[in-house]
């Protein structure tokens, strides 16, 4: 089924704004995404262009492809979004590929959310545990934080994984 919930933590500071969730994406999605991941400033040109590319296989493929979505808009804007999918092979295992939230809307508990209606989505569809990557860069330490906070553990710390210095975390979450 369709989502459609209102947050109402999100603030603003003139109105108290609407803030949606869904999980089908629209084809204005594919230049949301880039500005929602390019606000960060951590992600290079061609880790954006993967993020994209996931919203235009389920725009094209529709249920058939094996990225699903939540999307966050807010006062009909799109501003966070996450992109998760059974890992192939496994029982009950999911692979949490993005979440982002704008710059302009972060610490307002959008992140959170979001990654709640995510794990309860994973959940309802059977699964069991949660799997997020992410860089050990010192650049990610608020987002490793994050994970912490919202119940993760670190699996596996992989060295020099992405690049010389740059090494992989894997964070994990049993659920259901």
């Amino acid at each position: 089924p369709a989502l459609d919930r209102t947050l109402p933590n999100v603030t603003s500071s003139a109105t108290t704004p609407i803030v949606t969730l869904r999980d089908q994406p629209c084809p204005g999605d594919t230049e949301a995404v880039r500005d929602i991941i390019s606000s960060s400033g951590f992600f290079h040109d061609h880790e954006i262009d993967v993020a994209i590319e996931l919203v235009r296989d389920r725009l094209d493929r529709g249920s058939k492809s094996d990225y699903r979505f939540v999307f966050a808009d807010l006062d009909a804007k799109t501003v966070g979004y996450t992109c998760f999918g059974a890992i192939a092979c496994t029982v009950g295992s999911f692979d949490l590929y993005w979440i982002a939230v704008h710059e302009a809307c972060r610490a307002q508990g959008l992140g959170r959310r979001l990654l709640d209606e995510t794990e309860a989505r994973i959940a309802s569809s059977g699964g069991r545990k949660i799997y997020i990557e992410t860089s050990a860069r010192p650049l990610y330490d608020p987002t490793r934080r994050f994970y912490l906070a919202c119940g993760y553990k670190e699996e596996a710390h992989l060295a020099d994984f992405y690049a010389p210095g740059d090494g992989k975390i894997i964070y994990v979450k049993t659920i259901g």
